[in-house]
């Protein structure tokens, strides 16, 4: 059972890797030996190629013109948006096809179908509702408790109760007999996040 902290949904799941990457001075050396030997097989290209029309134009010119060049490059390369989804790969719910499948960089929107999906099916539901979300609330509860706290229902019920206050507590020990409004879910996680 995977345990995540509302904190944790508006991190980036790429931070871990940058942790194992190798270290920034040889990383950075080794760009910089690819950019300038790709600046100077371009840069002697070029040169020969205006030569051979008899042009004659600044060497340094070239140079600049050449980073120029690679420095457009590589920005439009990072924002360039993700390839779309394979032929017969399914593409996420709400996505027009023939566009962009933006969802899939975007952990917010991963977070946030997360929840859509179970609570749309769970709606009017309560025994859905009891057994789907209510559980996942408490996982959060107390992933709020023991992140900020140190403790969790279980570990001190007391302590635990007080910092919830008596309706959060309520409503996660003692399920009621219809799901909770959009409005009474936003109050439940309005509370969560005072945590």
């Amino acid at each position: 059972m995977v345990s995540t902290s509302i904190d944790d949904l508006l991190s980036s799941a790429e931070e871990p890797a940058a942790e194992r990457a190798e270290p920034a001075g040889r990383g950075r050396v080794r760009v910089l030996l690819r950019t300038l030997t790709v600046t100077a097989a371009i840069t002697v290209v070029v040169v020969v190629g205006l030569r051979a029309v008899g042009l004659q134009v600044s060497l340094w010119i070239i140079v600049a013109g050449v980073l120029a060049v690679l420095a457009v490059r590589r920005v439009t390369a990072a924002l360039t948006p993700p390839p779309p989804p394979r032929t017969g790969a399914r593409a996420p719910a709400g996505e027009e096809p023939g566009t962009w499948n933006w969802a899939s960089r975007d952990a917010l929107r991963t977070a946030i179908n997360g929840w859509e999906r179970p609570l749309d099916w769970c709606g009017g539901n309560r025994e859905r509702f009891t057994e789907r979300i209510l559980p996942r609330l408490g996982e959060l509860a107390d992933e709020r408790l023991r992140q900020k706290h140190g403790i969790t229902r279980e570990s001190d019920p007391a302590r635990a109760r007080t910092l919830l206050g008596e309706p959060l507590w309520t409503f996660l020990s003692a399920p009621s007999r219809r799901p909770p409004s959009p409005r009474d879910l936003a109050a439940i996680v309005a509370e969560l996040e005072k945590l």
